[in-house]
């Protein structure tokens, strides 16, 4: 489902992967939405998806009971180690968001930051589905990604024929990549979650947004 275009981009850029929140335009925002997913994951048990370099690891490892944070890149999960996030509480893990070990564990919530807008839209059903047999119905649900906006945003290079966006990516090595990157609408997101979840409520700013559901 994450191209491997994707997976070997984001490897390349880990150590500079946290640039993306540096934007002055965008403090305020992002300041608001580190309430929103404090507020959201309180008291939970978390299983944290393609968790990067652990920046929302640590906000979420502030409120919640304990969290286990997954990525796929190991690069990735080196720099999450490198924030001496607090041992009772956190566990860090390489794991394929597609296909996660038996023993993940049991949790409350699952948060998925910034990586949602990277599964294809005709991929989306199958990834919850698959997501609901490893964690079991009425998990709670937390996605948080960015929205679109004029020049501030990555430029969009197609659309296939599904909907689908994709963005082209320099990696700090100089290689191109393009990558999967949709910006959907509240309306989008309600009606292609709809057969998956329920309780959806939705929060947006001018540059993020936040979805909360549970798995039907």
């Amino acid at each position: 489902m994450i191209t491997e275009q994707s997976a070997q981009f984001y490897a390349k850029s880990a150590s500079n992967h946290d640039r993306i929140y540096d934007r002055p335009e965008r403090c305020d925002d992002l300041a608001a939405m580190h309430q929103h997913v404090a507020d959201t994951l309180r008291g939970h048990t978390v299983l944290e998806l393609a968790c990067g370099t652990g920046y929302w690891t640590r906000i979420i490892a502030e409120v919640a009971d304990k969290i286990v944070a997954t990525d796929i890149n190991p690069e990735m999960v080196a720099m999450a180690r490198l924030r001496a996030l607090p041992a009772d509480k956190v566990s860090l893990r390489v794991a394929d968001a597609n296909a996660l070990p038996d023993d993940i564990g049991e949790f409350t919530a699952v948060f998925i930051g910034f990586w949602w807008s990277h599964v294809k839209r005709e991929e989306q059903e199958k990834f919850l589905a698959q997501l609901k047999a490893k964690v079991g119905k009425d998990i709670f649900i937390v996605l948080l990604d960015d929205a679109y906006v004029e020049g501030s945003s990555e430029t969009v290079a197609r659309t296939d024929m599904e909907g689908n966006t994709y963005q082209i990516r320099v990696a700090p090595d100089g290689e191109r990549y393009e990558i999967p990157k949709t910006y959907p609408s509240d309306s989008a997101l309600r009606k292609k979650l709809a057969s998956s979840v329920r309780e959806i409520k939705i929060v947006r700013l001018e540059y993020y947004w936040l979805l909360t559901c549970r798995l039907k």
